[in-house]
């Protein structure tokens, strides 16, 4: 009995296959002649061709001509060699040469601002690396490190040695951290500033250094992920924020002077001035109406040094008390102007709240001492007056 079964199922199985094999061959049969019919284009053209023997005529508008207009470049004419400048130009910073700079006007720090040569005056050599010049320290041990070679002036380590700025090591120069305003470190310093401005919970996330020096603000600020801008002139000695690139911290030789920060507005939540020497209250406030520019509505100003705590500090900046206290009283008005509050003083350091509404807040003033630049694009400032 279950042999009888068995056979069945085969002979079952049989029938389906034979069917699917002649299922098949219906199927590839019809599709041969659908493409001979000249219905399947690609199979036409094919049949086509074959019928005119290969020729390629088919179709006459293919152009398999280059569609490239120039003509070939012979890359050894192209090529200019560039060799070594002398020297003596080791230090030289294009539109920043010191000799140059001497013959401007010294108001308003033009002489400090960017004055490039003609056309025709121009270096066409490559400006060269001090002698020994190494590859930088990897962050973060260059915060704290520069190989001597790459940056050789003690000049200031004998200028700040007090301040802590600087200390020349053997074969490398050692940044403890410190300003002139914070000899204990700019990470304490940085603490008295975050115990009142939101650094922590990220409200801070960009700042601006005026007046850096060797940046060591801005420096201690990346590891509260803080991105600072700092800026500095370039001193007759040297330019000190060589040193600052060289640390990794981000800086440009400039100054405040006639014209504008190369920054477009609101950049910035945070601005500071530690000590800088800009004469903040001068010039009816032009200078902290720029840092107002770039700074975002609800931004912090710091300024810390003088003329800040001026009663207690004026003999050791040996400078009239009355002389700081029209300094200051300046700076207050033109915040005041600016619709900034003053929401810390302690100490050497102020620190002021730029208003969330400031645009407002302006239009219902009647300043008549209040006067702002009109212009059609704030963004738009680079070396513009």
């Amino acid at each position: 009995m279950a042999n009888k079964i068995n056979s069945g199922d085969s002979r079952t199985r049989s029938s389906v296959s034979i069917f699917i094999v002649a299922g098949l061959c219906c199927f590839f049969y019809l599709l041969g002649a659908w493409q001979r019919s000249g219905f399947g284009k690609g199979d036409s053209i094919a049949l086509e061709m074959t019928r005119n023997g290969a020729e390629c005529n088919i179709l006459p508008n293919l152009n398999f001509e280059t569609h490239h207009s120039g003509e070939a470049v012979d890359e050894s004419e192209s090529k200019k060699v560039f060799k070594p400048c002398h020297h003596r130009y080791t230090d030289y910073t294009p539109c920043q040469d010191q000799r140059r700079a001497m013959t401007f006007p010294r108001e308003n720090m033009i002489y400090r601002e960017r004055h490039c040569v003609p056309q025709e005056e121009k270096l066409h050599c490559l400006i060269p690396a001090p002698k020994g010049y190494v590859t930088p320290f990897p962050w973060p041990k260059s915060r704290d490190y520069v190989p001597f070679a790459n940056a050789p002036y003690k000049s200031l380590t004998v200028e700040k040695a007090i301040q802590n700025w600087i200390q020349y090591e053997g074969n490398v120069f050692r940044f403890p951290g410190g300003g002139t305003q914070f000899p204990q470190g700019a990470d304490a310093y940085i603490d008295q500033l975050a115990s009142v401005i939101p650094i922590k919970n990220g409200t801070v996330r960009t700042a601006l250094d005026t007046g850096c020096g060797v940046a060591s603000w801005g420096a201690y600020l990346w590891k509260r992920n803080v991105i600072a801008m700092s800026f500095a002139p370039r001193d007759s000695h040297e330019a000190q924020v060589q040193f600052a690139l060289e640390r990794g911290v981000p800086a440009v030789i400039g100054v405040l002077g006639t014209i504008k920060m190369p920054y477009p507005s609101k950049a910035f939540d945070m601005a500071h001035c530690s000590r800088c020497l800009i004469p903040w209250g001068a010039n009816d406030g032009i200078y902290m109406k720029e840092v107002d520019r770039v700074l975002r509505p609800g931004g912090y100003w710091v300024l810390s040094g003088p003329p800040i705590h001026w009663k207690n500090n004026y003999k050791a900046w040996q400078r009239p008390k009355e002389e700081l206290q029209e300094e200051q009283r300046k700076i207050e008005e033109i915040a005041k102007l600016l619709c900034w509050k003053k929401i810390s003083e302690k100490g050497e350091i102020a620190i002021w709240q730029k208003s969330k509404h400031a645009d407002s807040c302006r239009g219902v003033r009647d300043d008549s001492q209040a006067t702002f630049c009109k212009v059609a694009d704030a963004d738009d400032v680079w070396y513009s007056a």
